[in-house]
């Protein structure tokens, strides 16, 4: 089974492959982006455990890369690989929120035992969930599916079930829509009206069950966004 999911960014060629042969060598699932806009575009849009991140990047700067990414998805793990070694960039990256810095040249080994003190030190959720348990039922995300005890049955939408999985994988927090819109819609949140997310929470509370006024399945954190209540997620 995957360790974790692990984005590389990094310009150089050698170094790239080098990372993510060695991260898939210890049993991690890579994806690499070798330039600044692919990079950003990765960092935001797609689901992962971690960022391995360069600061010096054709067509854009890392530290903006940094700086997004932290807007977007605030609790993302993120070590920044570089050869600027000033103090003044260091501080500076880790004033943004980078959870670790490595200046090149590194050893692999180095680098590995980073990866693992900083997942260690990330919350901890499942890397993918199947099955949610309702209080009086059960939603199967890969049929695409809720069942009650009663008997009846709901047929959930792709986007929904997209919806309740990353809410299910990041159990124990408040997901702003502006992270919902960029992870589970793919698209970046700037400029964009939420009220989409607003408007699927309450299609899919109706086909749960899940009194708006009270709801017991999906939460609404004032101010934050949704949450999925302390449910059993079943990978």
């Amino acid at each position: 089974m995957p360790r974790g999911r692990i984005l590389v960014i990094e310009d150089d060629a050698a170094i790239r492959r080098g990372i993510v042969d060695a991260l898939s060598f210890e049993g991690y699932t890579t994806r690499a982006a070798g330039r600044a806009d692919e990079g950003r575009r990765l960092a935001v849009g797609a689901d992962c455990d971690l960022i391995l991140l360069d600061l010096v990047l054709p067509g854009g700067d890392g530290l903006d890369i940094l700086r997004d990414v932290r807007q977007a998805r605030p609790t993302l793990p993120v070590i920044v690989l570089t050869a600027r070694g000033d103090e003044s960039d260091r501080v500076r990256g880790l004033q943004l929120g980078a959870d670790d810095y490595v200046v090149k040249p590194f050893s692999v080994r180095e680098l590995l035992a980073r990866v693992e003190a900083v997942l260690r030190r990330s919350p901890q959720r499942p890397t993918d969930v199947e099955r949610i348990a309702l209080p009086d039922g059960e939603i199967d995300l890969a049929r695409r599916e809720a069942r009650f005890s009663d008997g009846r049955r709901a047929e959930l939408s792709e986007r929904e079930v997209e919806l309740l999985r990353y809410l299910a994988c990041h159990g124990g927090r408040a997901i702003a829509r502006e992270e919902i819109l960029a992870h589970v819609w793919r698209i970046p949140p700037e400029g964009v009206t939420t009220r989409t997310i607003d408007m699927h929470v309450a299609r899919l509370r109706e086909k749960l069950g899940d009194d708006p006024a009270t709801p017991r399945v999906l939460l609404t954190v004032r101010g934050k966004g949704y949450m999925l209540a302390a449910v059993e997620a079943v990978p």
